[in-house]
């Protein structure tokens, strides 16, 4: 089983990564919360790694702090939520709203996270509550705004495309990054549009 990869960022994109290991390329599935914080495709990473295996596929899903894996694999542990979802939840929100709805008992931010129904956020609040409380969870530093000069619409492209992959409509998606442009005094970088858009989605 592969706990840990260490290597270089070979290539990246929101919902996954290639690490090269010596010249082997590992395909990570990873959540939006570590997307955001990559560095520049070249440089040294380690990701905490879960392997899932089925009878027809072994996949790969890296973290890249052990709380975001500590999370998954609490989320894995409740009924009716596979390694997908599970990774789709951790990406639906910013980390420690996530964590803060769970622990409050938010239902209704929970199930605004596409693929989450209102019984699948109930069940979830339910079973895992105590057990995230338990956990003890940093509230992690966030990081501002960044200038991305000519290429902000192609920043904005994938900012859209990200949300899209996590389920939410196009327009809605549109929005949401519109929106935040339309506020934002400066151009902003993929990672800060990507989550601020999740805020504005959560609030619905």
């Amino acid at each position: 089983m592969i706990a840990l990869v260490t290597g270089r960022l070979a290539a990246k994109s929101p919902g996954s990564i290639i690490v090269d290991v010596g010249g082997v390329g590992y395909q990570l599935h990873i959540p939006l919360t570590s997307f955001y914080g990559l560095p520049d495709e070249g440089s040294a990473v380690t990701f905490h790694v879960h392997t899932h295996v089925r009878e027809d596929a072994l996949t790969l899903f890296g973290f890249s702090s052990v709380r975001e894996k500590e999370l998954f694999l609490a989320l894995m542990g409740v009924s009716g939520i596979g390694p997908k979802l599970a990774l789709n939840i951790i990406s639906g929100l910013p980390f420690d709203s996530l964590v803060d709805a769970i622990t409050r008992g938010d239902e209704r931010m929970v199930s605004t996270i596409p693929g989450v129904g209102k019984k699948t956020a109930a069940r979830l609040v339910l079973e895992l509550k105590e057990k995230v409380a338990a956990l003890g969870f940093e509230v992690a530093a966030s990081t501002g705004p960044c200038k991305v000069g000519p290429s902000a619409g192609r920043q904005k492209d994938e900012a859209i495309s990200a949300l899209l992959n996590l389920g939410y409509k196009k327009d809605v998606a549109e929005d949401a990054v519109r929106r935040i442009c339309a506020s934002s005094g400066e151009d902003t970088g993929l990672s800060a549009l990507i989550k601020e858009a999740l805020k504005i989605l959560a609030r619905g």
